[in-house]
């Protein structure tokens, strides 16, 4: 049996055979061209502002320092003299020995409430040498011995003194009671502060200053203190 094909049917079988990979070819470019799918991330809703809290710094201002007397905070810096009571325990701020951890004091009165927090929380604190690399003495000098070379080989003698009068020295810091200069008395202050004397404090010129710069303190950290467990000796207003 004899089958006979037109022309252009011989020529479609012939070429059937690329057709079916060049297809296959053409559908595996296909997949491999298309662009991957795009994947929208969902925008998270955005935390609402905390609403800044303003404190009353009176309470810390007024609270009584214990193993004082009686005296309050306001009165331990105003005027910024560093006082004695011969009636009260030795110890800053009733005078100061050497092992007085005393920036650590000064700072738990000014922001920690001392009926909860005692003076020394802060000192309590890990975050300082707990005390003098050397013992210190109990009698005069006090101070614990030079360590490394000493170059006087009699201590107590080559010394010279200068016997200028006061007029002679300028003021450059005032140094009454720790940390109220550094800390309490803003930049654009400071000269008219360490200029003045304690009667100026007295007549209350730069109580405004301290309550200022003791306020805008009290706003930055009362949450550091409240988180750290301590309560604040502000109030919220």
């Amino acid at each position: 049996m004899t089958t006979q094909f037109s022309s252009s049917l011989r020529r479609m079988l012939a070429t059937a055979p690329l057709i079916v990979p060049l297809g296959l070819l053409a559908a595996c470019g296909d997949d491999e061209m298309a662009p991957p799918p795009v994947v929208v991330a969902p925008t998270p809703t955005p935390s609402p502002t905390p609403t800044p809290t303003s404190f009353d710094v009176g309470p810390c201002l007024n609270q009584v320092v214990p193993g004082t007397g009686g005296v309050t905070v306001a009165g331990a810096v105003v005027p910024d003299t560093l006082t004695l009571n011969l009636a009260a325990n030795a110890g800053f701020p009733n005078g100061r020995l050497l092992a007085d951890p005393v920036i650590d004091v000064t700072l738990a009165v000014i922001f920690l409430d001392l009926s909860r927090n005692g003076p020394g929380t802060l000192a309590g604190l890990p975050l300082n040498p707990p005390r003098n690399d050397v013992p210190l003495p109990t009698s005069f000098p006090f101070l614990a011995p030079a360590q490394g070379t000493q170059v006087l080989t009699s201590p107590g003698s080559g010394f010279t003194f200068r016997t200028d009068a006061a007029s002679a020295y300028t003021r450059v810091d005032r140094m009454g009671m720790p940390a109220v200069s550094t800390a309490l008395i803003g930049s654009a202050m400071k000269n008219a502060y360490n200029d003045a004397n304690p009667a100026d404090d007295a007549d209350g010129d730069f109580v405004p200053e301290l309550s200022a710069q003791l306020t805008g303190l009290t706003n930055a950290l009362a949450d550091d203190l409240i988180g750290a467990g301590l309560t604040p000796c502000a109030r919220p207003r």
